[in-house]
Formats: structure tokens, sequence, C-alpha cells
């Protein structure tokens, strides 16, 4: 693809999800994350009419009398966009890649964040860490990581969820918002390298407690059935494994349904576990009405 093609991708990216964020995204991203932050700005003694739930009870008791903690509206957001960019999200039985689809809604995350004048980050991941863009604000930075979520070239194959939240709660010092978007394919695959030996489900619980991680689960319909289409070879393009199948025969169809609909039963209850809000899109289909309706229902998380 030529420079001229890329930057165009860009650009219809850019113009598509804000018009996204015009039409319905920024009411409702601004009524929940806005003004969830409180950092700490003094220690005073108690004045008639403060709130006694703001009483310090340890230094009340040391000092004799009542003091209260003040605290301050942290009114900026870090944002990161963690997105998987794996082999598999390659793939798109529909008229866009996982990736491609990851790429508009990060895309519409984005813009809603940058028009609270929240900063934006972006973590690109596969088993190890890709690229790591922190937090910024400004319209170039959201370009780049716009052209980055479409084009940045993955070096390795498979995905390491584990490794890629281990990265971010060393170098994300700061309470932030966390979009995970992946697949969950490979969410209870053993790992080598950074994050090898560290359970999903246990690193996403651990990222959720120090932040506001939220999953968004790319799926694609063709994960879930086989078409009737004859003999097919099944390929994991992360492994490089194949299987030759029969889709002709009901039998092999419903097999693979089966086993696909399990593989989400346990996928929702490990997020549970986790304690995680998340989201299923699948490929095809809009996604800004559920994120919406996702912000304007989600309750709030008192932060700090």
């Amino acid at each position: 693809m030529t420079l001229n093609e890329i930057l165009e991708t860009v650009r219809r990216v850019d113009i598509r999800t804000n018009r996204l964020v015009n039409d319905m995204m920024v009411g409702a991203y601004l009524s929940h994350f806005k003004g969830r932050g409180m950092d700490f700005e003094e220690l005073r003694q108690y004045l008639p009419g403060d709130d006694v739930r703001d009483i310090d009870w340890n230094v009340t008791n040391r000092m004799g009398r009542p003091f209260v903690k003040r605290f301050r509206e942290e009114r900026e957001l870090g944002v990161i966009l963690a997105i998987d960019i794996s082999a598999s999200g390659a793939f798109g039985s529909t008229n866009r890649s996982k990736r491609e689809f990851a790429a508009e809604i990060a895309a519409t995350l984005a813009h809603s964040a940058s028009r609270s004048s929240d900063k934006v980050g972006l973590l690109l991941f596969s088993d190890q860490v890709e690229l790591f863009l922190p937090p910024r604000k400004g319209r170039a930075h959201i370009l780049r990581c716009i052209r980055e979520m479409l084009f940045f070239p993955a070096q390795r194959r498979g995905t390491n969820i584990p490794a890629a939240l281990t990265f971010l709660n060393h170098v994300v010092r700061r309470r932030a918002l966390i979009f995970l978007l992946t697949d969950f394919l490979q969410q209870f695959a053993s790992h080598s390298g950074p994050g090898a030996g560290r359970d999903t489900g246990r690193e996403i619980g651990i990222t959720n407690a120090r932040h506001d991680l939220i999953c968004i689960h790319l799926h694609d319909p063709r994960e879930s059935e086989l078409p009737n289409a004859g003999l097919l070879t099944v390929e994991d393009v992360e492994t490089g494994e194949s299987l030759e199948v029969d889709s002709g025969r009901a039998t092999v169809r419903q097999t693979y349904a089966d086993l696909n609909a399990r593989r989400l039963a346990e996928l929702d209850r490990a997020l549970r576990r986790a304690g995680v809000d998340t989201l299923r899109f699948t490929t095809g289909e809009p996604f800004a009405q559920v994120l919406q309706h996702f912000f304007e229902t989600r309750p709030g998380r008192r932060r700090g």
C-alpha cells in the first residue's frame, strides 16, 4: 500500500468516527467519565458545615480535635487503548477484518476522549508489546494513533494478554481508563516470554483494581458457525496449525458451533470472575449505539 493510500484510509476512518462522535458519543462519554477523579488536596481542621463523612479519624484521634480530608475534582482523565494486533486480527468474513473493526471502535473512543480534553495513549500488542504511545493530546496525535492501529506491522503472530497488561501496570503510574480490544481466542493458552505464567483472568483483575478496565471482545460470526461449503481447511493463523473439515456434514457444523458456544461461555465466566465490564461486538454490525448506551447506563466508579 502506498503512502497516499494509507493517508486516505486514515482520513476515511477519521471522518467516519468523528461523525459518530458528533452524532451520539460525546454526551455519553462526558456524562460518565468526567469529574470521576478525585485528587487529595489538603488536610485541615474541621469547620462547621463540613461533611462528617470527610473526617479523617486517624488524624483526629492523634490530634485530639477533628480534621477533614479535602479533595479536588480531577477533570482530566488518561485513556489507554490496548489493541491486540496478533495474526488472528487479519481475519474477517464480512467487509472488514477484526483489526480494522478494532481501529474504528478505538478511533471513536479516542475522538470522544479528545473532545473531552482527555489524553489518549495507545498500546499495540501481540505476544509481546509491539508499540506504546504515551497519553497525549492533540489532533496530530490522534491521527497517528489511527494510522498505527490500522497499519503498524506486528513482529509476532501470537497473543499474550497478561504480558500487555503487566506492561501497562508498570508504565502507567496514574490511574487511567483502559480499553482492551481483543478477540480473546488465545485467552487461556500457555505463554512464553514476558508475563509468562500469569493467568489472563488474574491479570485482568489486577489491572481493573489499579485502573478502570473495560474489555471489548471482537468477534467474527464465522468463529461461531461454519458455512455449508464442503471440504474446508481451517487454520490457526497464530500457530500455523491447520485441519481439514467437511462442513457439508450437519454433525460437523453442529460440533463446531457447540465448541465455540462453550468457549464463549467460559470466557464470559472468566471475565465475570475478574469483575471487569465487557462488551462483545461482532464485525459487520454497528457499535456506536451500544457504546453510547453502555456509557449512559454503566455505574460510575469513584476514582482516587
